[in-house]
């Protein structure tokens, strides 16, 4: 081989390395230094007043750091703010208190005398139970538009209803009041708002729940477990008790027989999407954060991760896409914040789980660099296809053939067993590939579309313009509804 050769390939080696899209190209994650000697398994993070960020632990410590915004975290001081609390799992700063869901109860605390130190608890309500089991978590989201706290009661152990109102959505009201908001919950992960105010959990793989995913709280609706169903009696507000599932049966079947079921918004494929979602974060920084505005990030314990989530409501309901995101985090990602500057706080613990994330617990955040990323921006559902909308114009020649581009679909057995295999699978046919408005979408013409199922996407041969590949080239779409 010639000299010249050998310099050919080397260089064209360094030219696709070059091109290959990377994490680092865009974000920045960077850990925040944790107080020396502590055990910091962050369940929750709020943001205060001048620049300070609050955290609680699985512990019961809630600790105040200074310097998190800051370029030289070397700098970041920490102040312990109150001790004993019960796991909280949601907290927000209003009007100089600090709010807190515990496993017990929702909670506020503040410091009335100045020395830096809560002196102040009260009890908001209480009137939940807990009995020990390990498992009755209890995740709190921020005040809604009308100011209630909503919070998901995960079940004892994940299974059984044990104690009052386990596997329920409850609202707790400014005044104090509890009011049963949504029944079939199993093993939330967390809690959050969409940019429009909906409000959405995440839901583990387990008994009823055939892979874990991301779930529309309406109000009155039923979730799909049917184990706290019990309490009907105790939630007048609600009607009647919903019909049981019919085991080893399918979501669309059952929608089709309990009107109160919706179905899951968006199925994280175990696997290959995750194993457990947690927090949900609602991007309203106004592209301070790249071009997801909007769009949701979802926390994901097992494989230290976040995913990003398209959503749109077609006939009433919610569904979406889900696409691969920001990895590397150090521990299991349970709480995450999002600042108004676009730094994504991202608290992480391991304790009784596993993690990918090798570290007993971290806290940590990530900055976009203003470089954005050649990405599927969003997922769309048509009667007879999808259309994608990606972060910068396509490649007519690549975006605009079909080959470019597979598909194959699923759905899970809704039963009492754990979790599910895929199955129905299908073979969707894409039979044409239309590249629209300058290159920025693409209409995907499919044959074989199927109500209820997971539909994923691999768009591997698609090229930019400017002939770089996808970072990520794959999506999931839950298709609850074909559009008219």
């Amino acid at each position: 081989m010639t000299f010249l050769s050998k310099s050919a390939i080397t260089c064209g080696l360094i030219l696709s390395c070059a091109s290959a899209q990377q994490q680092s190209d865009f974000y920045t994650r960077e850990e925040i230094p944790l107080p020396a000697g502590e055990v910091m398994e962050l369940g929750s993070i709020a943001l205060m007043p001048g620049h300070k960020v609050a955290v609680t632990t699985r512990r019961g410590d809630l600790w105040i750091c200074s310097g998190a915004y800051e370029s030289d975290l070397s700098k970041v001081t920490w102040q312990k703010f109150a001790e004993g609390l019960h796991e909280p799992f949601g907290m927000f700063w209003k009007d100089g208190w600090l709010y807190l869901t515990q496993r017990p109860e929702v909670t506020r605390l503040k410091d009335s005398d100045g020395d830096g130190r809560a002196d102040l608890f009260e009890t908001i309500n209480s009137d939940w139970g807990i009995n020990g089991n390990y498992h009755e978590y209890a995740f709190g989201s921020d005040p809604d538009k009308n100011g209630d706290i909503w919070a998901v009661l995960c079940l004892t152990g994940s299974f059984t209803a044990e104690s009052p109102w386990r596997g329920w959505c409850v609202r707790i009201t400014p005044d104090g009041q509890m009011i049963p908001t949504a029944s079939g919950i199993r093993s939330p992960g967390g809690i959050g708002f969409n940019a429009e105010g909906d409000v959405f959990y995440t839901d583990n793989q387990g008994v009823w729940n055939g892979s874990s995913s991301l779930k529309w709280l309406k109000p009155g609706s039923f979730q799909g477990n049917p184990s706290g169903n019990v309490f009907y009696p105790d939630a007048p507000n609600m009607g009647p008790r919903p019909a049981d599932p019919v085991d080893k049966s399918r979501i669309l079947a059952e929608r089709k027989r309990i009107p109160e079921f919706v179905p899951p918004a968006v199925i994280l494929p175990h696997a290959k999407v995750g194993h457990s979602p947690t927090a949900i974060v609602a991007d309203t920084t106004g592209g301070k954060f790249g071009p997801w505005d909007k769009q949701l990030y979802v926390g994901e314990q097992t494989k230290s991760e976040v995913q990003r989530v398209s959503l749109e409501k077609v006939n009433g309901i919610y569904q979406g896409a889900v696409f691969h995101f920001l990895s590397g985090f150090q521990a299991g990602i349970v709480p995450m914040r999002q600042a108004d500057d676009g730094t994504l706080f991202v608290g992480g613990t391991n304790r009784g789980w596993a993690s990918s994330g090798t570290k007993p617990f971290t806290f940590e955040r990530v900055r976009w660099n203003g470089k954005t990323p050649f990405e599927i921006l969003a997922m769309g559902a048509k009667k007879d296809g999808f259309e994608l909308t990606f972060t910068e114009p396509v490649d007519p020649a690549t975006a605009g053939s079909p080959e470019s581009y597979s598909m194959d679909a699923w759905t899970y057995i809704y039963q009492a067993e754990y979790g599910s295999p895929e199955v129905d699978q299908a073979t969707p046919k894409i039979t044409s590939a239309e590249v629209l408005e300058g290159g920025r979408k693409v209409r995907l013409t499919i044959e074989g579309l199927v109500q209820g199922h997971v539909h994923h996407l691999s768009a591997g041969g698609v090229r930019s313009a400017a002939g770089g590949k996808l970072w990520h080239p794959e999506a999931w779409y839950t298709l609850n509804e074909i559009p008219d």
